[in-house]
This record gives structure tokens, sequence and C-alpha cells, in this order.
């Protein structure tokens, strides 16, 4: 067997060792039927790291970053968060035993096992979170745009850290209730909607959780330029979270999504910001 080929084996049997305990990890989380399947996709993922063994003559230890890496995703986004992440390893896998199949004719029979570990991961994502993704993103851009836009406006405005956290506190705490009630009329008013008032609640939610992100330099810094950098920072970081989140579980491209809300975001924080400076200039108002 070639070097190449001899190099791809170890890093699939890698792979196959550290998917043994991920899986694990996620069987005795879920527990009941679910965790039946992944217990028995663990224990496979095992058998085919040790068929591995047989060409390389080694065990290799788990990738430790990765475990903690997907048990913190699943303890922050969820089960099925976790798993289409585990899902699009799977698919990137087989691709990669069917290079090898003529090094390793093995490679065909765990190609077809990682299939048959697909399509049960698939069968498995039902999260009542997905349901209401729409109501998520609603509150999430909603407040990213708005709230952004309005504090850029009072840096200017105000010129007081500790003013503008209060105003913009008091903004985002009515445009939450605000866009919940809102939610909750518009789902109430659907026919296929069965659980308006959850829809409300999540949208109330995602606002608050950016209403807080987006605060938070204006309550650690005194200088409100320093603090709106840093809620600035705060955005993208929030975009980038919640944007990956979506592309992962909705299987949508990350990338163009991200520059959309991206741009949008900032480009009503900049507006924002020329209207605050205006106002400020227009009125002869000093803080």
């Amino acid at each position: 067997m070639n070097e190449t080929s001899l190099a791809a084996i170890k890093a699939m049997q890698l792979g196959e060792i550290t998917e043994h305990v991920i899986y694990g990890y996620m069987a005795r989380r879920v527990g009941g039927d679910n965790g039946k399947t992944l217990a028995r996709i663990a224990a496979e993922e095992k058998r085919h790291a040790e068929i591995w063994s047989g060409f390389t003559g080694e065990m290799p230890k788990p990738n430790l970053v990765k475990v903690t890496l997907y048990r913190l995703c699943g303890l922050i986004f969820g089960l099925t968060f976790v798993i289409n992440m585990m899902e699009t390893g799977e698919q990137k896998a087989q691709a990669e035993y069917a290079k090898i199949a003529e090094a390793a004719p093995v490679a065909l029979d765990i190609f077809k096992q990682e299939e048959e570990h697909e399509q049960a991961l698939i069968a498995m994502i039902d999260d009542e979170r997905l349901q209401y993704i729409s109501s998520m993103v609603l509150g999430i851009n909603d407040a990213l745009v708005e709230l952004t836009g309005a504090l850029a406006g009072f840096t200017f405005a105000l010129g007081d850290s500790a003013v503008i956290c209060m105003a913009g506190f008091i903004t985002g705490s009515a445009a939450t209730l605000s866009m919940a009630a809102s939610e909750y009329l518009s789902k109430k008013n659907d026919p296929s909607e069965k659980q308006p008032l959850k829809a409300a609640v999540y949208t109330g939610l995602a606002y608050m959780f950016a209403v807080c992100m987006l605060l938070a330099p204006y309550a650690l810094i005194p200088s409100p330029l320093v603090a709106l950098g840093g809620c600035l920072l705060s955005a993208a970081f929030v975009i980038f979270i919640f944007t990956f989140y979506v592309s992962v579980v909705r299987k949508e491209p990350f990338a163009p999504a991200f520059r959309e809300m991206i741009c949008i975001s900032f480009g009503v924080a900049a507006v924002s910001f020329v209207i605050g400076w205006g106002a400020q200039r227009l009125l002869g108002i000093s803080m």
C-alpha cells in the first residue's frame, strides 16, 4: 500500500474513533430509541477503527478538541445541530472510502455502513426549535438592524455610555415586547400555526438576547466611541453564530447569508450614526 493511501486510512481511523466517542456521548444524553440508534452507530464506528488498525498497526486516541467542541455545540445549539454536523462528516467520509477502495477493498463495506449511518441520522432530526427558526431569525435580525442603528445614533446624539446603555435598554425592552406581540398576532391568524404563543416567546427571547449582547459594551466601556466599536463587534459575533446555526440546521450556504446580514446591520448603523451626528450639530446639543 502506498503512503498516500496509508495516510488517508490513518486520517479516517482517527475520525472513526473520535466519532465513536461523540456518538457514545450523544447516545447517553438522548436516551430512548434515538439513544439506541446513536449507541449502535458508536459501536460500528469503533469497529471500523479496529478494522483500519489491521492496516495501520495502531489505534489512535480520539481527537479531544473535536469531542469537546461537539459536546459544547450539543449543549448550546441542541441535538439537531450536532446531528447535521455529524451527517456532513459522514458524507465526507463516504467520498474518502470510495477513493481508497482499490487499496483496501474492505472500504466498500464500511462505505455502505456509513451510508446507513447518514440515513439513520437524517431520520432522527426532530427538534422543536426547527419549527420556530423563522421566529428566531425575525427576532435576531430585527434586533440587530434596529438596535445597532439606534445605538450608533445615540452614540453621537447622547455622548455618554451610561445614558446610551439606559436608552438602549429601554428601547430594546419595548421593542422586544412589541416584536413578541406582533409575532403572536401574526401566527394566531395563520391557520397552519398551532402554537402562536411559543412562536412569540422564541421571537422575544432571540430579540432580547441580541439586545443584551449589543448593550454589554456600553455597560462596560466608559468611552462611547470605543463602546460603539465593541457593539459592532458583538453584532458581528451574534450574526456569525446565528447564521452558522441556521446554515447547519437548514443546510444552506453560510457565506452569502452572513455577508448579507453584516451589510444590512452595519449599513443601517452607519446611516444612523450620521443621523445622530447631524442631529447633534443641527440642534447644538452637547452632553
